[in-house]
């Protein structure tokens, strides 16, 4: 039997909720050309003359809301479950982050160290999707830096979830106990991403955002489709809970910059679900399966608040799938 061992990839973390480390944070990942992918010193002007240096007092005084005794929800959160995967499944787990600490060079180099009989590390994204500036840059971050290393064991990739049984059922169980209290109706806030990145990965270059239902319309595209990995999610998910069409909807949250964005955007559409009647919304975050800045400040805090200023009466945000059993259960069938 391959002695292996797994590698949980999630984004990062800035060490601490000060301003220079937020800064730093902030710097590798908008320089980070699946993120921002436009030509190199052009992007190196943009975030070092002004998103970094302007946004980096704002977001720390963001992580501050949301920093526990413990650190960064983030990293703690992986911590955790890094080692209750290890606990379930019996084999050595370590993490590593797409930007921040630990590095994936920090975490091969324990592997190496502590388990030197390891022939396979099994690395496990955990991004459900695939997206240009998550999956992709995380997998290629960890490929690239095993390539240049000295180590000897083999390194294997989990392929996007999305659509897994046992990842399914484990979201759409965690929603499950919330649709016990009556609530008018399930908002699906993904992660959003540039049109411009869609169209990048269409691998047919003729199908991707060409039609009001190209994301239902069977493709070789869809692999490497964000868009339509989310939809398909949300359909069986959807489908598992026995959720009416008009029970549930999709936006798209968390946008930078200027440029077209999938919509709707989460933001407009809080604003708006009041008017429309609906004043009893839950609200999940699929596309992050560990809460973090995104999830307890931007939906959890801003999101709400939104909501309830537009009319809303009751908000619930359902936390991530974080160390839910169900989902260290899916990891331990995905990197068998």
């Amino acid at each position: 039997m391959t002695k292996k061992a797994i590698l949980l990839a999630n984004l990062g973390s800035p060490d601490s909720t000060k301003v220079s480390d937020v800064r730093r944070y902030l710097r590798e990942f908008l320089m980070d050309e699946r993120v921002i992918d436009i030509p190199a010193f052009p992007r190196w002007l943009l975030v070092n003359g002004i998103i970094a240096p302007f946004r980096a007092p704002r977001s720390a005084a963001k992580y501050k809301s949301i920093w526990t005794d413990e650190g960064s929800p983030l990293i703690v959160l992986t911590e955790k479950l890094t080692r209750k995967v290890e606990e379930t499944n019996d084999f050595p787990s370590y993490m590593c982050m797409r930007y921040g600490n630990p590095s994936p060079a920090a975490a091969l180099s324990r592997i190496a160290k502590e388990h030197p009989e390891v022939e396979e590390v099994v690395l496990f994204p955990l991004y459900p999707h695939y997206a240009m500036s998550s999956y992709e840059t995380a997998v290629e971050h960890v490929k690239n830096t095993w390539e240049r290393g000295p180590w000897e064991f083999r390194l294997k990739v989990i392929a996007p979830y999305y659509n897994y049984p046992g990842y399914i059922k484990s979201l759409a169980e965690s929603i499950r106990p919330h649709l016990e209290n009556e609530f008018d109706h399930i908002l699906f806030s993904y992660h959003g991403v540039p049109e411009r990145h869609i169209l990048k990965g269409d691998t047919t270059s003729s199908h991707c955002l060409q039609s009001p239902d190209c994301c239902q319309n069977s493709s070789p595209a869809h692999p490497k489709c964000y868009r339509h990995q989310v939809f398909e999610t949300t359909r069986l998910v959807a489908g598992y809970l026995q959720l009416t069409d008009n029970k549930f909807s999709v936006s798209f949250q968390s946008r930078l910059g200027g440029d077209k964005w999938l919509g709707p955007a989460t933001a407009d559409v809080l604003a708006e679900l009041p008017s429309l009647g609906i004043k009893k919304l839950l609200v999940v975050t699929p596309a992050f399966v560990s809460d973090c800045l995104e999830t307890l400040e931007e939906i959890q805090m801003e999101g709400q608040e939104t909501f309830l200023e537009a009319g809303g009466k009751s908000f619930t945000a359902i936390p991530c799938l974080n160390l839910n059993d169900e989902w260290v259960e899916t990891i331990g069938e995905l990197v068998k």
